[in-house]
């Protein structure tokens, strides 16, 4: 399973699944990272969190405990 953890500066992926539950999960959809849609890996900071997405347009920046619960492909 590839999480958005394991995506390389400058790489893009598609959403495949969602994992987490309750609120945690609720907050990355309101986000804007839900199924399908297409993410692109900007920065990452010296010490790996947080890391910076590209996402529908805008930019989003996310713990690296939260990008491991984004599965991609």
């Amino acid at each position: 399973m590839k999480t958005l953890k394991d995506v390389p500066v400058n790489g893009t992926a598609t959403v495949k699944k969602l994992h987490g539950e309750g609120p945690t999960k609720r907050r990355i959809m309101d986000m804007g990272i839900t199924k399908g849609v297409n993410i692109m890996v900007r920065k990452v900071a010296p010490l790996g969190d947080p890391i910076e997405l590209n996402v529908r347009g805008y930019e989003l920046s996310i713990r690296k405990s939260d990008a491991e619960m984004i599965e991609v492909e």
